[in-house]
């Protein structure tokens, strides 16, 4: 395979990506100036070379057909390892991520087609979140999927992940966004989620198959998460966390922002907070953000997976006390002790039967949380 001119779509729009030196503005100029990429391959070097963006270097890339990686044996890995390649003229490319200042030329993708129609909003945060931020986006990937909302996310351990889990409960469709290419499962604890979501969504990338895992990746995976969406939640970050970047670049595209309040004595919420001093809609359930996008009417949502429940059958009063007194926060058992002036070593034992009957989760520290 030498020339492009007989070669399928797919092949054309992945050379067009490779080539060495173009980037995806410079791509975008191209298709604007000659319409596909088989014309950009059979345009001179004296009409490319006229193209906004594009210098005399990369220009000859063109014409010589030198590119960064093989375009035929890279699509072979694409179709060994089932997926596909969705470019920017495709159907399936997500409209919202057309319009942003650099939409990817070409996106990775395998799972499911990502329906059109569907609005996504997207869910990020900490990979370390404390179990009130896990929750919180638990609730609110399962109430925006119950109306009909998809999720996308960036895969990731923590608030990402509970935000894909939270839709798939809710039998929603999510799209996990790497910084990798689609073929790696990174982190590998994640190799469970990776799996349910290509059942139930599907895993695209911009980044070449075998891509690892670099520091520089995550931020521009971050534009794609924003650019799909209609709007981006922050559930919980610190003020250096990644998921402000998200932020700030929704805010670039003309996304709606909002952040899910924490408490004032966490490091994770400060990030969240900042977001609502600079005018971050503040968000407490899914219905929020709904009515902010204008989709409060899509369906009737109540509850979730993580939702408030009555106090579990079974408990004696001790039990019940304690069920009672703790929540979403960690809590130390010194402080349960002090708040219900209860013995010491009973309230142990009783925290301990709880944990076996899996109604509270020990955390490091002697801390408590339902």
């Amino acid at each position: 395979m030498n020339d492009c001119s007989g070669l399928d779509k797919a092949y054309h729009w992945l050379s067009l990506y490779l080539v060495e030196g173009l980037g995806n503005v410079g791509a975008h100029n191209l298709l604007i100036k000659f319409g596909d990429p088989l014309s950009i391959f059979s345009a001179p070097y004296e009409d490319l070379i006229k193209v906004d963006g594009l210098g005399p270097r990369v220009a000859g890339n063109i014409v010589n057909k030198k590119f960064a990686l093989d375009p035929e044996k890279e699509l072979k890995k694409v179709q060994q390892f089932g997926a596909r390649i969705i470019s920017f003229e495709d159907p399936e490319y997500p409209p919202y991520l057309r319009e942003i200042h650099d939409p990817p030329v070409i996106l990775y993708a395998k799972g499911r087609p990502i329906p059109q129609a569907l609005p996504f909003v997207a869910v990020v945060g900490s990979r370390h979140p404390t179990p009130y931020g896990t929750k919180a986006a638990t609730n609110l990937g399962f109430g925006l999927a119950r109306a009909g909302v998809g999720i996308i996310s960036g895969l990731a351990r923590g608030i990402d992940g509970a935000a894909h889990w939270g839709c798939i409960k809710a039998d929603g469709f999510t799209i996990g966004v790497l910084g990798t290419g689609v073929d790696m499962i990174y982190p590998a604890s994640n190799a469970k989620l990776f799996h349910r979501v290509l059942g139930q969504g599907t895993i695209v990338s911009e980044f070449p198959m075998g891509t690892s895992p670099e520091p520089r990746h995550f931020p521009v995976r971050n534009r794609i998460i924003s650019g799909i969406a209609k709007a981006v939640v922050v559930v919980e970050a610190t003020r250096k966390s990644g998921s402000l970047i998200t932020a700030a670049q929704a805010l670039d595209q003309g996304r709606d922002v909002f952040a899910v309040p924490g408490s004032i004595y966490s490091g994770q919420s400060k990030g969240t907070h900042f977001l609502i001093k600079q005018g971050a809609k503040l968000v407490e359930r899914a219905e929020d953000v709904l009515v902010e996008i204008g989709l409060d009417n899509v369906k009737e949502i109540s509850g979730g997976p993580e939702s408030e429940k009555e106090i579990p059958n079974g408990l004696d009063d001790l039990e019940q006390k304690i069920y009672r007194v703790l929540g979403d926060y960690p809590k130390h058992i010194d402080e349960i002790v002090r708040q219900l002036q209860l013995d010491p070593a009973q309230t142990s034992s009783a925290l301990l039967g709880m944990e076996l009957k899996g109604l509270v989760k020990q955390l490091p520290g002697k801390m408590f949380v339902r």
